[in-house]
């Protein structure tokens, strides 16, 4: 996919040639496709995607990708809300830049604004194949993340697919909770062959709640954020303006867009707003982007304090595969699990004492693209060679719609369910 030379070396960016994005004629066409059914501009969208993921990798400075697009972005949404934090501290500290960070710091201050902006100026599976790992890729990181700060919490899973049976518990009570409309799964399960494996794998896909989340710094009003207690990027229901840009900026295929009025609209504000009052969960309304929560309002204990620290998908596995908590704790439930499944798998290291320790293997889907995933992966990291197969359970067995299984393996980044079934 990627075209060496389109990694930039302007001023102000950083080169790293060991991770050069490639984004080809069919990703753009894809990305152009999903962007042309709203009436934003198609081609900023397209290019803030391409340059949030080089300043995710790495590849381009923040401060260049603000510059680059800050005047597109205000001209075509009436402000550049982006959250980049690094620029407007640097622009804070300059008196030509006080008056832009001002601003921009006042539409997240003050939530009538921001909502009052949108309504004059708004309107309104994963690729498998983005997902595997170049056949020579290292190994990933494990939680806890050495560099966190230990007063900090990251919430974040330990899913551990050696343990998955592919039976779509976790995809239909997420459904169940959540109300998403049909052809919307916030969380999904994949059965894949590989050449290299004997037996057929699963991979479950939910969002990754980056710490690096492109998604985030394309949002041209704000909605997508980080939930600074806790790490979990979220949407604000009230701003968003659907404009898609997420959808496409993200690797993971994680974002559907609402079409028409949600199946299941929920009003209980204790499950849909989380302690800020801010509306980030539940079915979105029309013309809104969802995704994967991690269910903000029962970390809040809105919901009681007896889910405060799950979710509902880690709740209905019955194969203790999705464990859920703070990754930064080493006492927390996937920190533990994972030390434990360790434990229970021990290296023979008698002859070679330089071996692990375990023979368990971890990763994080696609690392090295810089975004920081929140989720840590036992099992198998599927090669460039998987494929997608029929699990044992399918999703037409749970009465669900699996719109996704016939783009999957071709969709790449960009790909991901358009909610056709929604009208």
């Amino acid at each position: 996919m990627p075209d060496k030379s389109s990694t930039s070396t302007a001023d102000g960016d950083r080169p790293d040639e060991s991770t050069p994005l490639q984004f080809d004629d069919e990703w753009e066409a894809r990305a152009s496709e999903r962007l042309s059914e709203t009436e934003f501009d198609t081609e900023l969208g397209i290019e803030l995607a391409k340059d949030a993921q080089r300043v995710v990798a790495g590849e381009l400075s923040e401060r260049a990708f603000h510059e680059k697009h800050h005047d597109a972005v205000r001209d075509e949404f009436g402000e550049d809300a982006r959250l980049l934090d690094a620029v407007l501290t640097e622009r804070e500290e300059s008196d030509e830049g006080e008056g832009v960070a001002s601003r921009v710091s006042s539409l997240f201050e003050d939530e009538s604004s921001r909502r009052e902006f949108v309504k004059k100026g708004g309107a309104a599976g994963m690729g498998l194949s983005m997902l595997l790992g170049s056949p020579d890729a290292g190994s990933a990181s494990t939680a806890p993340a050495e560099d966190a700060d230990a007063e900090d919490t990251r919430l974040g899973m330990v899913i551990n697919l050696n343990n998955c049976d592919g039976c779509l518990e976790c995809v239909t009570a997420c459904k169940g909770l959540h109300g998403t409309s049909r052809g919307a799964h916030w969380i999904y399960v994949m059965a894949y062959t590989d050449p290299d494996l004997e037996h057929e794998n699963f991979f479950v896909r939910t969002c990754m709640h980056c710490a690096n989340a492109p998604c985030e710094k394309v949002c041209p009003v704000g909605a997508r954020h980080t939930r600074e207690k806790d790490g979990l990027v979220l949407t604000d229901y009230d701003i968003c303006i659907g404009c898609r840009y997420c959808m496409v900026s993200c690797p993971y295929g994680a974002n559907y867009f609402q079409w028409g009025d949600p199946d299941s609209p929920r009003q209980n504000d204790h499950f849909t707003h989380d302690e800020r009052d801010v509306w980030v969960d539940g079915p979105p309304p029309n013309g809104a982007m969802g995704k994967c929560t991690f269910e903000p309002a029962w970390q809040d204990g809105q919901a009681g304090e007896k889910l405060v620290g799950t979710t509902m998908c880690e709740m209905a596995c019955q194969r203790d595969a999705i464990h859920f908590g703070d990754l930064n704790d080493p006492e927390s439930d996937p920190n533990q699990h994972l030390e434990e499944y360790r434990a229970n798998h021990p290296n023979d290291r008698s002859e070679f004492e330089d071996r692990n320790p375990d023979t368990v293997s971890t990763f994080r889907a696609m690392e090295e693209r810089g975004t920081e995933p929140g989720v840590i992966f036992i099992g198998n990291e599927p090669s460039v060679h998987a494929e997608q197969v029929e699990g044992p359970v399918t999703y037409e067995d749970k009465g669900l719609i699996d719109d996704r299984k016939s783009e999957i393996l071709d969709d790449g980044p960009a790909g991901d369910d358009d909610g056709g079934e929604l009208a």
